[in-house]
């Protein structure tokens, strides 16, 4: 049914997984059906969207349908095609925000990387890769370790492999690419933290959440804790420099920002999400409006709500163990669910395989905490999701 017929606006949605979920959960209130296309049948995000169209990213006929049933159209994943998303736009009259050129740009490392430097804003040294030749031209002049990263396609760590010294060379090339070398080098950044900012551009207004602290093993997100762990000089660096990604990049909706803190207290961009972001899931619980009502409302055209914190939060990803897929069987999330400062998300996935994200804890700042400490309120996160097993 065409979205015109009905009385609600529909908000169509590019990829239908947890991202996709939590923003068919926070648009529900303003008035907003979601419409999700998925290849995965029965997809994380359909248990609570109006319907899915079962179809891949990239598939014209199914990017058609979900435009003709849409009043405005988003993604929640980077492996949508632009080139799609503009010809849907011109020809169906439906908005796509972020913009698609925006999608393009942060597609490719490389692009993304060359994009922010010429605009001034600060990014690691980085070198174009193509062979071997050039690696090995970039190592001499970085020196080890190096971060090589495939230029498309990447996500959660994959995609981003560290050579750390010259046996790693011939590892490295083969798992980027094993059909020749799309790749970006970058120097190793000496940094403190990793930070990021959820930043969101509305129809005439921007704005952004607290800076947050982002801990990281094996190139997978771990916890964040907010306010992060920096001081008031780092964290207006920070907040300038997102504010100078949103003027840079197209179109409405929340972008996430990540950055490192270096040892001297400078600001790096490393990566931009064009979408709702790992690291802003605090905000479901933490902030005075969540990250993914931010989206549907911008992208929406609807007036911005507030980025306050509600109080000190700390999350963690409950993240898959084992050695092989198996069924989403799990326990122990009792122990979450009797904390009086916690709350629980699970994804909806059927199926767990290591390092997948199958939902994530967020503990705030209340009655069980001292003072509102973020390194309190991080342990008790840890020891929370530590409950948590899969069977």
């Amino acid at each position: 049914m065409d979205a015109q017929m009905t009385d609600t606006e529909t908000l169509g949605v590019v990829g239908g997984g947890q991202l996709g979920r939590m923003l068919a959960e926070a648009a529900a209130p303003l008035g907003v059906e979601v419409v999700v296309l998925d290849p995965t049948p029965n997809c994380p995000a359909s248990p609570v969207a109006r319907d899915q169209i079962v179809g891949e990213f990239t598939d014209e006929e199914a990017v058609r349908e979900l435009a003709a049933r849409s009043d405005y159209l988003t993604y929640e994943i980077e492996l949508a095609d632009p080139d799609l998303l503009e010809t849907v736009e011109a020809e169906y009259g439906v908005p796509v925000n972020p913009d698609p050129g925006t999608l393009r740009t942060i597609q490719d490392k490389l692009v993304q990387n060359q994009t922010l430097a010429e605009a001034g804003v600060p990014v690691p040294e980085f070198r174009r890769v193509d062979d071997r030749a050039d690696l090995e031209a970039a190592l001499d002049e970085f020196g080890y370790p190096v971060m090589l990263k495939a230029r498309e396609g990447g996500y959660d760590g994959r995609g981003n492999v560290p050579v750390e010294d010259e046996t790693d060379v011939d590892e490295a090339l083969a798992e980027i690419d094993a059909d020749g070398v799309h790749a970006v080098v970058e120097e190793f950044v000496d940094f403190e933290r990793e930070v990021s900012v959820i930043g969101v551009e509305g129809t005439d207004e921007s704005a952004t959440f607290p800076l947050g602290e982002n801990v990281h093993r094996e190139e997978i997100l771990r916890e964040t804790v907010v306010p992060a762990r920096t001081d008031d000089a780092v964290a207006e660096r920070a907040g300038e420099v997102a504010e100078d990604v949103l003027d840079l990049l197209s179109g409405r909706g929340v972008y996430g920002i990540e950055m490192f803190e270096t040892s001297e207290g400078e600001i790096l961009v490393n990566e931009i999400a064009p979408r709702p972001h790992n690291s802003g899931h605090y905000t479901i619980e933490g902030a005075l409006t969540s990250q993914f009502e931010q989206h549907a409302r911008a992208v929406t055209g609807r007036p911005l709500g507030a980025t306050d914190l509600r109080s000190p939060v700390a999350s963690a990803n409950l993240l898959g163990g084992g050695e092989e897929r198996r069924p989403a069987d799990h326990s122990g999330d009792d122990a979450v669910l009797s904390h009086p400062d916690a709350s629980l998300h699970w994804y909806g996935k059927h199926e767990v395989y290591p390092l997948r994200k199958m939902g994530h804890l967020t503990v705030v700042g209340g009655r069980d905490s001292r003072d509102d400490d973020v390194d309190d309120l991080l342990r008790t996160a840890r020891d929370l999701r530590d409950e948590v097993t899969f069977e």
